[in-house]
Parts: structure tokens; C-alpha cells; sequence
């Protein structure tokens, strides 16, 4: 498909540069699967849910992956910003590297004053470098954790600088699997208070775990969604927890996704009968309109980037034209978009 019939235009005031608080008065957009839009809050999600529903989350953590480095070359010394994207071992992340062309394969990059070094293993398309460095496991971590920054997403670090209030803000009330280097937003309206008001109406809820990569970010430069291609983001589904969503789904229950990164998660770990399978590994898929969802039949996720993949993602979940309605609806009745913005709950455009 054309990746123009996916754009839309947005005024720069849509965009929230700080979460509602609290987090349960951001504005929840309902667009249900037949009928009109309706306005509602994120606390009156318990009314809109079904008492026998249920949620499945991201427990992803945010780690500290925006890396300010220093190649020497000789005398000549460089300043290269990096973004970790994807562990693919122990000791080598994938990252984006701005400027990518100030980096050779085998040359090294000190952070931190030397506290950390990286060794460029391998170069890609668009910036992507492969890392190898000193520390390996957890020493790795704490190494990052001391000399790296919080990650906001471009639209918010391009206004304003990270503070001390983004460390709580840009990371979800359940996060505890280190990993992501950007957060599932859809997630940050869930604090405890709302958790358990569904669980008190009989809503369970289970826990995935998709590190979200900072390829999320990355603009769709095709002009055929046929042509883009999709950054690998690492996903676990616990057996158990497979198994409890396939009996609940074999019981006539709903599982709603909170986040697109649950969705994708959960989309990748499905069966062509709808079973959820343990799953452990690499996902890219890439989910457009005319994909046949066999996992999820909710969505609550927030506003996303003209072009995106997600929107493409929510077009193919509820139907370009009535995303495209809801999208218009949703600026003019002034809702606060993207990471920090407001939220919508899509049912799924096939069901009765």
C-alpha cells in the first residue's frame, strides 16, 4: 500500500510534553466495533472493558541507553551519540550512531570518560553499528546505567531536556525486565489504583515482555509499505503465561492488548487457530491493513506519528478510513498525542 494514505496532519501543539497527571485523567478516545466514537477518561476504562476481559501487558523496563562516546583516531578525536537498539549478546548491543560516518569497523569508542568502551564490529544501513564492548552481563548493565541517559522519544528531546521527573514518567508502574530503550507508552496510563479496580470487576491481567527498540522511531522513507523494512525487537511469552491466554481465549474471553508492542508480541506467538505459543526470540513483524489478527481483540493504545508503522498498525486493527476519522476527531477535541499523550481503545473492526 501507498505510505501517503497513512499521513494526516497534526499541529505541533497536539503533542504532550508531559504525561497527564494523574495518569488516569488523560483522555480515552472509544472507538468501538460498530457504532459512534465516544469520548471517555482512562479511569472509566472498567466501565468499558467487559468483566470477563482480559489484559496483557509489557513489563519491559527502560534502561539508560542514549550514549555520549569519543572515537580517537590517532590525534583527531570525534563525538559520536549513540542509541543502544537490540541485545544480541552478553556484551554487543545493536545501535544507531549519529554521526555513522565518523566510525570505522575495529575502531574503538570510549564513554564516560573511558569508563566503558565499545569495539565496532559491523556497520548497516541507516547508522546501524554493532558494539561490542568491554563489560559483558550485568557489569554491562551498571556500566550503562552509570554513564548513559533516558532515551525520550525525538519529538519531546528535540523541546525540552530530560529531568528527573522523565525517570518515573517515561516508565510503566510494572516495569521490572530491563531491556527496552523506549517505553511502552500505551502501558504509563496503568498505574496500581486502575490495575486493581479491573481485577476487583474480574478483568485478569498477564505480563509480556517485548524490549522496545528505538527503531519505533524511525520514519517509513518507502513509499510502498512492501518496501520498508522492520527492526528486530527481542519478545518472551512465558509458557505458562501462553497457556493461560489460549485457555482463555478457547473460553470465549477477550484479550485486550495494552500497547501495539503487546499486540506485536502477542501477534508472533499466535498459532493460525489462535493458541498462544511460549515464545523467546527476535520479532519484525510488520502489520498492516488486509493482516488477519488471530491474538487480540482490543486495543489500548495512544496517538501515533503520521506514516508510522503504528498507525499503520492500528489502520489494519480497525480500518484506515474510521482511524483516520478518529484521528481527525481526536485534534479537533484537542487530544495530547503521542508518548505522553492521551489514549483510544479500538475493538476490533470484525468483531460482532
Amino acid at each position: 500500500m501507498r505510505v501517503d494514505l497513512f499521513d494526516f496532519d497534526l499541529p505541533e501543539e497536539r503533542i504532550a510534553l508531559r504525561p497527564a497527571l494523574p495518569r488516569e485523567s488523560a483522555k480515552l478516545l472509544f472507538v468501538p466495533s460498530s457504532g459512534p466514537l465516544a469520548d471517555w477518561h482512562v479511569r472509566d476504562l472498567p466501565d468499558l472493558l467487559r468483566p470477563d476481559d482480559v489484559i496483557v501487558l509489557n513489563d519491559t523496563r527502560v534502561i539508560p541507553a542514549q550514549l555520549h562516546g569519543t572515537r580517537r583516531r590517532g590525534d583527531a578525536v570525534a563525538k559520536v551519540d549513540v542509541t543502544l537498539h537490540m541485545r544480541t549478546a552478553p556484551d554487543i548491543w545493536q545501535a544507531f550512531v549519529r554521526p555513522a560516518k565518523k566510525l570505522a569497523i575495529g575502531e574503538t569508542v570510549e564513554f564516560g570518560d573511558g569508563q566503558l568502551v565499545a569495539h565496532v564490529g559491523s556497520k548497516g544501513e541507516a547508522g546501524e553499528v554493532e558494539l561490542r564492548f568491554d563489560r559483558t552481563g550485568p557489569d554491562l548493565d551498571a556500566a550503562v546505567a552509570v554513564v548513559g541517559v533516558l532515551p525520550l522519544p525525538p519529538y519531546i528531546a528535540s523541546r525540552r531536556p530530560v529531568d528527573a521527573a522523565d525517570a518515573s514518567d517515561y516508565q510503566t508502574s510494572f516495569a521490572r525486565e530491563p531491556g527496552a530503550v523506549a517505553a511502552p507508552t500505551a502501558g504509563l496510563h496503568m498505574t496500581h489504583a486502575l490495575r486493581d479496580e479491573l481485577a476487583g470487576r474480574g478483568i485478569a491481567a498477564e505480563f509480556v515482555t517485548l524490549h522496545v527498540g528505538a527503531g519505533t522511531f524511525l520514519p517509513v522513507k518507502a513509499d510502498n509499505t512492501s518496501e520498508h523494512r522492520m527492526h528486530s525487537e527481542i519478545g518472551i511469552v512465558d509458557s505458562d503465561v501462553a497457556a493461560r491466554l489460549t485457555a482463555y481465549r478457547r473460553a470465549g474471553r477477550r484479550i485486550v492488548a495494552i500497547g501495539t508492542t503487546s499486540l506485536r508480541l502477542l501477534e508472533s506467538a499466535a498459532s493460525e487457530d489462535g493458541s498462544i505459543q511460549a515464545f523467546s526470540g527476535a520479532t519484525d513483524i510488520f502489520i498492516t491493513p488486509g493482516y488477519r489478527f488471530r491474538a487480540v481483540d482490543a486495543l489500548l493504545t495512544n496517538f501515533h506519528l503520521p506514516r508510522s508503522t503504528l498507525f499503520m498498525l492500528v489502520s489494519a486493527f480497525r480500518g484506515r478510513d474510521r482511524m483516520q476519522a478518529a484521528y481527525r476527531h481526536a485534534i479537533g477535541a484537542e487530544y495530547r498525542f503521542y508518548s505522553y499523550g492521551d489514549a483510544c481503545l479500538l475493538e476490533r473492526k470484525d468483531l460482532p
